[in-house]
Order: C-alpha cells, then structure tokens, then sequence
C-alpha cells in the first residue's frame, strides 16, 4: 500500500519514461564484486527498525561517514533502507551513500519494490543493486522488476524467508542468471514477531541455490556468527 503510494506520488512528478531516460544517461555503478575465497559482507545504514525502534539519527553527515568507514573495512556493498514510515529512510540517504562512496563499491537499495519505477529510481541515484522480496511480489511482478533490473544493468539481491519463497527464487536464477548478477537471500526473522529464529539460517542453508552466492540475512552479529553460518554454506552476510 504504502510503497505503491509513494510510486504514484513520484510517478505523477515526473514521468516513467523521463525517468528511465535520466537514469539510462547516468554513468553504470560499480559491479558488485565479491572475493572468491573468502566470506563477504555487505554492510547496512538504517535509522530506524521496527524490530528495535530508533536507532540512530539519519542525516547526510552520518550517512557519509558511515558507508565510507564500511567501504574502508572491507564491505563489498552498502545497503541502504530506502523506506520512509518504518525505517525512516529516504532516496537522498542512498544518494548521499552513493557520493560518499566514490565508485569504490555499489550501494544497494533496500525497500518493500513493487513497480519497475522504483528499479530507476534506484540508478538515478546512483545504486548498483537492488533488492527484491520474493513473499511480497507476485511472479509477474517479479519478472516485471528482473526485466528492469537487467535493462538498468542492477544486481538483485532476491530475499527469501521460507521454503516457498527460496524454490520461487530458484525459478528466478534459472531465467535470469545469465542476463545479471544475482544473490539469494534468507532472512532469518519471523514475519509477525519479528525476532530472528535461532537456527533458521543453518536449517535451510541447503535449499537455497547453489550456483549463487547466498547470503544470510539478519541473525549475524558477532565474528563468531559469520564462521558459523560460513560453514553452513554462505558467502555472504548482511549486516545491520
């Protein structure tokens, strides 16, 4: 609801075909490139979660100086919350990421995508990636955002949290592996408490897609979780 308002809110400021003229005359983001022999991490800013409340105070000065400590510690990507009623983020918080970033690694936009406009929006703000939530998306939807993505040269980052969601996601590497780069995700939260399930990643580490990178999300926290979960079979974690 929320995220199809706000697409038409912009949508009716400037036009999907002017929008997808100015993001295509933008120079390409950085490729997402992760190490081959390592685990990777990509690296969060948010200012508000609706699992732990307010957690810091969002402006262009903690933006900046965020993501470039995160980019000088070895993070392989950014992602940037993007969504503004829950977690208080805003397409100006991934764009002043993307300055701040200088070309080193992409940002990726995180928010609850419905419509390829959004996809545009990211490359006009200068993102590399996106991430799409395979629960929340019909499969025409879904394919509606791949296409845009591929056309925007974007990676995808598919978000799972059940078995379902990680076989519907597995369609999608197979259609769309070879057109871009794509990660399968699991999110290890349970959708009506929204606390992490202990164990969760370690259970379904094996249903997720083998010929691309998985990435665990949420439940990371400390070294020790990233050893343990790279032993299950991840390559990547993001962390909040």
């Amino acid at each position: 609801g929320s995220s199809r308002a706000r697409v038409n809110a912009a949508r009716a400021e400037l036009s999907e075909v002017e929008l997808r003229a100015r993001a295509a005359a933008t120079p390409l983001p950085p490729r997402l490139k992760l190490s081959a022999r390592r685990f990777d991490l990509i690296a969060e800013v948010k200012f508000r979660s609706p699992a732990a409340g307010q957690l810091r105070e969002g402006n262009e000065e903690s933006v900046r100086a965020r993501v470039a400590g995160y980019a000088d510690a070895g993070a392989a990507a950014v992602s940037v919350l993007t969504e503004p009623s829950r977690f208080d983020g805003s397409l100006k918080h991934l764009e002043f990421a993307v300055q701040a970033l200088a070309g080193r690694i992409p940002a990726l936009r995180k928010d609850f995508l419905v419509d390829p406009y959004q996809i545009c929006e990211a490359r006009l703000a200068g993102a590399g990636g996106v991430l799409v939530i395979m629960r929340m998306l019909s499969d025409a939807e879904v394919t509606a955002l791949l296409d845009c993505a591929v056309e925007q040269r974007l990676f995808v980052l598919l978000e799972s949290f059940d078995a379902a969601d990680i076989e519907r996601a597995g369609q999608v590497v197979r259609q769309y592996a070879r057109s871009t780069e794509l990660l399968v995700g699991l999110n290890s939260r349970d959708l009506q408490t929204l606390q992490v399930v202990p164990g969760r990643l370690e259970q379904m580490a094996r249903s997720l897609p083998d010929d691309v990178p998985r990435v665990a999300e949420s439940g990371v926290a400390t070294a020790a979780d990233a050893g343990r979960i790279a032993v299950a079979g991840y390559d990547v974690a993001l962390v909040g």
